[in-house]
């Protein structure tokens, strides 16, 4: 489905604590995501981080380590997947809302291409939901690899991940 090597960074729009495991397990490609600080309070998704090697982050922190942490898996080649909203249902909750532009920032450095994901479907349990793959965005095609294009390459982002969560199931 993906490049089987190289730097990839899988995005989505963010409803449940399911999310990222599902992710893990449907990609097809060892990754490494990006959690809030907090989950580690909890021995489930603590575990959970350790098994996937998560990358935590401090939420309105200036800490820029977990964005070393991000670039350095990119530089060797591996992923990283994050919700670029910063928070579950931020796209349903804020329709004109931004996304973050971590995603694109290291798209930029690294020249990573961006997995865009929609989530659709009831966030129930035992519903029938769908994680639905886009077609890698390479900024590259776009001409949005110079420093300061991150809110351009976010925007085209939030459009990918808005229309494929649209999707009927």
């Amino acid at each position: 489905m993906f490049q089987k090597n190289g730097p990839l960074i899988f995005c989505g729009n963010h409803r449940t604590y399911l999310d990222p495991p599902l992710i893990v397990v449907t990609a097809g490609r060892d990754m490494r995501f990006f959690a809030k600080e907090e989950l580690r309070k909890n021995p489930l998704f603590a575990f959970l981080g350790f098994l996937f090697r998560g990358i935590y982050v401090k939420r309105d922190s200036k800490d820029i380590g977990p964005l070393k942490d991000g670039l350095k898996e990119l530089k060797a080649g591996g992923c990283v997947g994050l919700f670029p909203e910063g928070t579950r249902n931020g796209m349903e909750k804020n329709e004109g809302g931004k996304l973050k532009n971590g995603a694109a920032y290291m798209a930029i450095k690294t020249g990573a291409k961006i997995v865009p994901i929609g989530i659709v479907g009831p966030a129930k349990p035992f519903s029938k939901n769908a994680i639905i793959y886009g077609k890698p965005i390479d900024l590259a095609e776009h001409n949005l690899l110079e420093k300061g294009s991150e809110e351009k390459a976010s925007e085209l982002l939030k459009a990918e991940i808005v229309k494929l969560s649209e999707t009927k199931i």
